[in-house]
């Protein structure tokens, strides 16, 4: 019986005493050194008569007063629960390491107290070890230490598990985190932090095991995990042996039909190479991937799947194993699909459009995607809201369920039309609200369209004065009158482009400044206040050039476009001019002088069809060039290299544009036939071509020149694109005797930056891989005249780093070839010369579109060993496409 007694009251002291630990360890309490006046068995009361603050630097000594709940005037018993639960109060505050609460005197039935504070030491400075300065910046943001914060061990936990957390989601499970507090020289009562961190090797997914599937194999299961993936395996002579055995016994059985399944066995498990997905483990990604292997089986028809555990263990410290274990349940069929509710559209044409039929696998994600939105094809939903129906809904329900069979119900909710109310712009601080509004689809009064409200956000992306990724359409429906305000949020990029650059052309550099003003405004141009830095907002283009080598070469060219001639309709009218001149440097006066001065004037008329759809465009422009030659014939094989020569030419360009973002298409096409021609002089007049000198047959020069143009961007997964490109250009003559002028020719091969772009008309195609202008026909008249003919073809894949609109930054691999030949009757299209290689762009507002590629040209050119092989090629504003 004693002991039953003892044992609580032991277990009861125990207790009271680490209850009190806080208190007696690190604070006190004492009431002086006077104990007689205190009568510890009977506890005396006491009115505060004044209260003292001792110890501290740093805080507020009023704010400490406040903060104990103790004052002067207040009745207090001594000892008592009023002091114990003052410094309970100020401990609880996490600044102090030391707390005491002394009586310095008692007058009569006043007691007058001191508090004494021993404040924990403050940062001054902290600091990182074991890491590189990038991931010092990121995690000196996510711990969020500044200077004066009072150092606890709870604030070294909290820095330690952050840092911790940070390497956890980049794969490296095993971060150690050290921090070591020192006493500051210089500061008294600061300290600093000397943070070490030892990442230790990442954690790789050595094993993911399936267990449970059988409508899906392992794999298939594993490839539903977008994120959580198994580590690379390149074993080939770990199971060879045993393979060729049991290949070896099935033919000896003649189960020849299992030796292809043996060998795909033996490949996929010792051949797994990981390119575009690691190996880390990333919790938040992997339930996201759980999430997705059931996905893939509702799509499958197995709608009751689930997964019914999983487990993550270490294999070693740096290599983990995931088993997921699957109950797949039965495979489910669509049956009877019935129609409620719809009045505008019979049930036999939805059912056309909801694009399912009786017998079709149970698929929920496409349901909703062909009930709500798909776009890559029809939906209900769209056939509804572009008819105004915005307030429709459809609602599937599965009506009856036998063995492996649903019935489905969808009810419709059809409400009335709703009419565009109100359309408003916000964000545009730079571009004029009617720049927007006038490309615009959706228009108050009209009924709603969702078609014209994604079409209206392309056609913004496309002016390239928002940012793309952040145009966001808000739609505000009003059910009460049935209309429908639209907000269209826009965010201003830069639009503006300055050129530097330097090319190689003709064996000299080549330097290039241009600006092109794309949101230009010039009818306020002469407005002071506008010049910020320059007149902008109204949507037009100004574009300046000038390119030179020194007094051998100098070139200007100037543009001006407008968008929108006379404010109502799309036409883009474009006026330009420029002039060259290249010479020897010599002055004018002396014999020895020689040059080539060229003035171009373009007038160009640019408009939007409607048909066959509305993303086909129409450009004209009449061109008129006029050459003057002196002692050029060394250079340009034409004549005796005096001389002048004109050239007026017609151009029509039929275009198509479908991509759905100007700087990183993902999905769509661009598209365009092209034709330039001059009067067919030749055909009017009498005279002899054989017979006559070349200034004489190039006086007024005549041809007709074809191009095709044709680029498609598809997106593989997830911002994977895969574009393929081709073009393709023909320069063909009126008269035989007369045969294809020496201008306006074709040169293929290198960066399309060599410069002497408006030289004798001729074009600049580049062909990564090979030098500037190598895939070219080399000699005419012992002289390098160009092509008349010539096809490229690419195959790019693109992978973006960066959408940011400020600096979107994008990898890309390729596989280019391409020729170009003197005349038709050389012409090969499979005769290509081919090339492949990788690289990257990088878009700056500022300065466009930037590009560093690497490319091995694998085809010999005949008299140029070195144009081939090994190349380098920088890019500007996209003069490789």
């Amino acid at each position: 019986m004693k002991k039953e007694i003892i044992l609580p009251s032991i277990k009861k002291m125990v207790l009271v005493a680490l209850l009190m630990l806080p208190f007696l360890g690190n604070a006190q309490i004492s009431i002086g050194n006077d104990l007689s006046k205190i009568n510890y068995a009977s506890p005396t009361p006491y009115t505060i008569g004044g209260i003292t603050v001792s110890g501290i630097e740093y805080l507020d000594k009023n704010v400490i007063i406040m903060l104990s709940d103790l004052e002067v005037g207040k009745k207090i018993r001594v000892p008592g629960d009023e002091i114990s639960s003052a410094i309970r109060k100020l401990w609880d505050q996490g600044l102090f390491e030391d707390i005491k609460i002394t009586a310095t005197d008692i007058k009569g039935d006043k007691i007058f107290l001191d508090i004494y504070l021993k404040e924990r030491p403050r940062l001054n400075k902290f600091s990182f070890s074991g890491i590189k300065k990038t991931a010092a910046d990121d995690i000196r943001e996510k711990i969020n230490l500044t200077r004066g914060d009072v150092v606890t061990e709870h604030l070294k936990i909290r820095t330690a598990n952050i840092i911790k957390d940070y390497f956890r989601g980049k794969g490296y499970l095993n971060t150690e985190v050290k921090i070591n507090e020192t006493p500051d020289k210089k500061s008294k009562n600061f300290v600093n932090l000397a943070i070490q961190i030892k990442k230790n090797k990442k954690v790789k997914i050595e094993h993911i095991n399936i267990y449970g599937n059988h409508a899906l194999s392992a794999d298939a299961v594993r490839s539903a995990m977008k994120e959580t993936k198994e580590r690379g395996h390149l074993n080939p002579l770990d199971s060879l042996g045993p393979t060729i055995i049991t290949m070896v016994q099935h033919a000896v059985r003649f189960q020849f039909k299992q030796i292809p399944e043996d060998l795909a066995r033996f490949f996929v498990t010792n051949y797994k190479v990981k390119i575009f997905k690691g190996s880390k483990f990333i919790e938040s990604d992997y339930k996201d991937d759980l999430k997705k292997i059931v996905e893939k089986y509702n799509k499958k028809g197995y709608r009751d799947a689930h997964i019914v555990s999983d487990s993550v263990y270490k294999i070693d410290n740096e290599n983990i194993a995931i088993d997921i274990h699957i109950d797949e349940g039965s495979r489910y069929y669509f049956r009877n699909i019935k129609w409620i509710g719809n009045t505008i559209y019979n049930s036999r044409f939805l059912t056309q459009i909801l694009g399912i039929r009786k017998g079709d696998v149970y698929n929920r994600d496409l349901l909703e995607t062909n009930l709500q939105y798909n776009p890559e094809g029809f939906d209900i939903s769209s056939l509804y809201m572009d008819n105004g129906y915005l307030f429709f809904n459809a609602t599937p329900v599965e009506t009856y369920v036998n063995n492996d069979s649903i019935d489905l119900e969808i009810r419709i909710h059809e409400g009335k039309q709703a009419r565009i109310n109100k359309v408003t712009i916000k964000g545009n601080t730079k571009t004029n609200d009617h720049v927007v509004i006038r490309e615009l689809r959706t228009i108050p009064g009209h009924l709603f369209s969702r078609s014209d409200v994604i079409r209206s956000t392309r056609e913004l992306a496309q002016l390239k004065y928002f940012n793309a990724e952040n145009l966001k359409p808000n739609i505000n429906p009003n059910p009460a009158d049935g209309s429908v305000d639209i907000e269209y949020q826009v965010e201003e990029a830069s639009a503006d482009q300055i050129e530097l650059s330097g090319g190689w052309g003709y064996g000299r550099i080549i330097g290039t400044l241009g600006l092109s003003f794309n949101n230009f405004s010039i009818r306020n141009f002469f407005n002071k206040g506008a010049w910020k830095p320059i007149p902008s907002g109204d949507g037009q283009k100004l574009s300046l050039k000038f390119q030179t080598y020194g007094v051998g070469y100098m070139s200007w060219s100037a543009s001006f476009t407008e968008p929108w001639l006379g404010g109502r309709k799309p036409n883009a009218l474009t006026l330009s001019y420029y002039h060259s001149r290249y010479g020897n440097g010599l002055p004018s006066w002396n014999e020895k002088s020689s040059s080539f001065v060229i003035n171009g004037y373009t007038v160009g008329l640019g408009k939007r069809l409607i048909w066959p759809d509305d993303f086909f465009t129409l450009y004209q422009a009449v061109n008129l060039q006029f050459y003057k030659l002196k002692n050029y014939s060394t250079i340009f094989p034409v004549g005796t290299g005096t001389g002048n020569f004109n050239n007026l030419s017609y151009e029509i360009i039929l275009g198509r544009n479908s991509t759905n973002a100007p700087i990183y298409p993902r999905n769509g096409s661009d598209l365009s036939l092209s034709l330039e021609l001059t009067p067919p002089y030749s055909l009017f007049s009498s005279q002899d071509y054989t017979k006559l000198d070349d200034n004489s047959k190039y006086k007024w020069i005549e041809y007709h020149k074809w191009k095709i143009k044709a680029y498609w961007y598809f997106e593989l997964m997830d911002k994977l694109v895969l574009a393929t490109k081709f073009r393709y250009g023909f320069l063909g003559h009126y008269n035989a005797d007369l045969g294809n002028t020496p201008f306006e020719r074709f040169y293929l091969g290198g960066d399309g930056m060599s410069g002497y772009n408006n030289f004798d008309g001729r074009e600049i195609i580049a062909m990564r891989g090979y030098t500037n202008e190598s895939v070219t026909p080399l000699y005419y008249k012992d002289k390098n005249i160009g092509g008349t003919i010539y096809s490229r073809y690419t195959l790019e894949l693109r992978y973006p780093l960066s959408l940011n609109p400020n600096s979107t930054i994008y990898a890309l691999a390729f596989f280019e070839a391409g020729n170009s030949w003197l005349n038709f009757n050389n012409f090969d299209p499979f005769n290509v010369k081919r090339a492949a290689g990788v690289g990257f762009r990088v878009f700056l507002p500022m300065f466009g579109m930037l590009g560093l590629d690497w490319a091995y040209g694998f085809d010999p050119i005949p008299g140029l060993p070195s144009a081939s092989g090994s190349h380098f090629h920088f890019s500007l504003n996209q003069s490789l496409d």
